[in-house]
């Protein structure tokens, strides 16, 4: 396939050349997408344990070219990561609440941008686009941790 094409997987059909925040804009696309394939199909955590594990190699290929094209190990506009990193968040969810939503998007934020011990091990792993996705689903793990316990603890 083209570079274009892994563009447009990468920056998940160019939302990620939003000017300010990609990466959360990134994840709210991922929360958008989940949210009207529950809606209109019931689709649930295990449609997104399928979804993540379809998307997230395409997206470490798609990365890895769009790094390559741009020089860039790391790009801001590649935001594929974003998007798996939250949905493997939401499966954490007890229940789909409002609450457990917003929950699910300031998890995944809080674990991407701070990368406890050992996410940002992962960013180093090659070709360059299976470290930008790796970390991501990494902080979705711990997303998805954190939330499963607040469900549980009854905060949503």
């Amino acid at each position: 396939m083209s570079p274009a094409v892994a563009n447009l997987i990468s920056t998940v059909f160019y939302a990620g050349h939003f000017p300010k925040g990609p990466g959360t804009v990134g994840a709210l696309v991922a929360l958008a997408i989940a949210y009207l394939m529950q809606d209109a199909f019931g689709a649930g955590s295990t449609f997104l344990v399928g979804i993540t594990l379809l998307v997230s190699p395409l997206g470490m290929w798609a990365a890895t070219i769009t790094a390559r094209e741009l020089g860039n190990g790391d790009p801001s506009v590649v935001v594929i990561d974003e998007v798996v990193g939250q949905w493997l968040t939401l499966i954490g969810a007890t229940a789909f609440t409002p609450t457990s939503w917003l929950l699910a998007f300031v998890f995944f934020r809080l674990f991407d941008i701070w990368k406890p011990w050992p996410i940002r091990r992962f960013e180093h792993l090659q070709p360059a686009g299976v470290g930008i996705v790796a970390d991501d689903l990494m902080a979705g793990l711990y997303g998805a941790a954190a939330l499963q316990l607040c469900g549980q603890w009854g905060l949503y």
